[in-house]
C-alpha cells in the first residue's frame, strides 16, 4: 500500500463510523425503553401471585400489565399516575412501598421505635454489667458468717505458703 492511499482509507472508514451512529439515532422511536417500563413495575406488586414485583413475574397477566405500564408511558402518563391506576383497579397491596395511611403508618413508625427501645435496654444492660463490684459480693464480704471467714483464713494462709 501506498503511504497517499492511507489517508483516504481512514477517511472512508471515519465517514463509515459517523454513518452507523446517525443510523442509529434514527431508528429510535419514542416508545418507552424496557427499562423504563421496569421502572415503574418495580414499584408494583403483581395483584395474582404472592410478593412478586411485576417487573420480574413470568405470568401472562404480569406481561398483560406491563403492557398497559407501556401504552400510558407512550401517551405521557408520569409514575405516579400508572401507581395510582393500578390502585385504583386492584388496591393499595399492588404498591410496593404502602401509603403512610391508616394503619400502614406503623410500618413506618414500629421499626425504629422497636430499635430506640432495644438501645435503652441494651445500655441499661451494659450500664449494670459495668459497675466494679456486684451488690451481693460486698454484702457476702461484710457479713460475719464464719463459713466466709473460714474460707478467708484459708486461702491466706495458702498465699504465705502454709499447707
Amino acid at each position: 500500500m501506498r503511504k497517499s492511499t492511507l489517508p483516504l482509507l481512514l477517511l472512508v472508514g471515519l465517514v463509515f463510523l459517523m454513518l452507523m451512529g446517525v443510523g442509529s439515532v434514527y431508528a429510535q422511536d419514542d416508545s418507552p425503553t424496557d427499562d423504563e417500563v421496569n421502572a415503574v413495575a418495580s414499584q408494583l406488586y403483581c395483584p395474582v401471585c404472592e410478593n412478586i414485583p411485576l417487573d420480574v413475574c413470568p405470568t401472562q397477566a404480569c406481561e398483560q400489565w406491563r403492557a398497559t405500564i407501556r401504552e400510558k408511558l407512550e401517551i405521557g402518563w408520569n409514575d405516579d399516575q400508572i401507581k395510582q391506576y393500578f390502585v385504583d383497579q386492584y388496591g393499595a397491596r399492588v404498591l410496593a412501598t404502602p401509603p403512610a395511611e391508616g394503619l400502614n403508618w406503623l410500618v413506618y413508625i414500629l421499626p425504629p421505635m422497636a430499635f430506640l427501645a432495644g438501645a435503652v435496654v441494651l445500655w441499661r444492660a451494659v450500664k449494670t454489667w459495668r459497675t466494679d463490684e456486684p451488690e451481693g459480693v460486698i454484702e457476702a464480704l461484710t457479713s460475719d458468717d464464719p463459713y466466709l471467714a473460714r474460707i478467708e483464713e484459708e486461702l491466706q494462709r495458702r498465699e504465705r505458703g502454709e499447707a
